[in-house]
């Protein structure tokens, strides 16, 4: 029987969602996350948490076993369909909605914490849903986002090396080629990546909506590291072309942006 490119798409992700790599990289983002909040907002219990693009809800079941109220949102109804039976079978009391993220369930000021990961790059409308999620989130709120980094030629969106350097046209034309014949060129992916950023251009946006943003050098903690990777990241953070060469060698852009009160 031939399977169709959805059907591998949700058994990709259905898998993916539980590798040890995803649980320990959820795991880490989430106490990130609570570390930053306790020093930034000043509280890390009982936080209203959303989740966009969640998913299969690996990461909504993580932040809801330590007492978080959490709120999960994706467009793939059977991925969400699978999250609330894990929900269920886990004992988790989670608010699964079927939904764009361009568009946003939950009241205005409703959320500390709005979660988007590996999500942007995927959203032909970008811009509004980084909206909608300033939107959501009360002041001294936190946003944590990951996406793709157009500076990196390291990346996993697509099975193309440096594709991330690549030409907007021949992206464009890459893209079709996933939509149709060629969907093992992004993974599977319903809707393969169309968007590359930097931290820079989103710090831009979101510093002009009165967000403080922070990136993976300001957040990662000196006193795990060895001694020569503290005398690295003192340097990187010191330098402003240092910390840019950095971005450059990193997969990926991660950005931490809290709520100014007065926004």
């Amino acid at each position: 029987m031939k399977v169709s490119s959805e059907e591998r798409f949700y058994d990709y992700y259905a898998d993916a969602s539980q590798s040890e790599v995803t649980l320990q990289r959820f795991l880490s983002i989430r106490d990130l996350v609570l570390r930053i909040a306790a020093k930034e907002i000043g509280s890390a219990i009982a936080l209203e948490v959303a989740d966009v693009g969640c998913g299969a809800g690996t990461q909504c079941m993580m932040w809801a076993e330590m007492g978080h109220r959490v709120h999960g949102l994706d467009v793939n109804e059977s991925l969400l369909d699978l999250a609330r039976t894990r929900a269920v079978n886990g004992k988790y009391t989670i608010d699964f909605q079927v939904g764009s993220a361009v568009d946003l369930p939950w009241a205005e000021e409703s959320m500390d914490v709005c979660l988007v990961p590996e999500l942007l790059e995927h959203v032909a409308e970008w811009q509004r849903c980084l909206s909608e999620c300033v939107r959501i989130l009360r002041p001294g709120g936190m946003l944590f986002l990951t996406t793709s980094n157009k500076l990196c030629p390291r990346q996993q969106e697509f099975n193309l090396p440096f594709y991330s350097w690549y030409p907007a046209p021949i992206k464009r034309y890459c893209e079709r080629l996933a939509v149709t014949t060629h969907p093992q060129l992004a993974n599977f992916a319903r809707y393969p990546a169309v968007n590359w950023f930097t931290f820079y251009s989103l710090r831009e946006v979101l510093v002009a909506s009165g967000f403080k943003c922070l990136d993976r050098f300001d957040v990662m903690d000196l006193t795990k590291k060895n001694a020569i990777a503290r005398i690295v990241l003192v340097l990187v953070r010191s330098s402003s072309v240092l910390r840019w060469l950095a971005h450059v060698a990193t997969e990926g852009t991660m950005l931490i942006a809290i709520k100014s009160r007065g926004a």
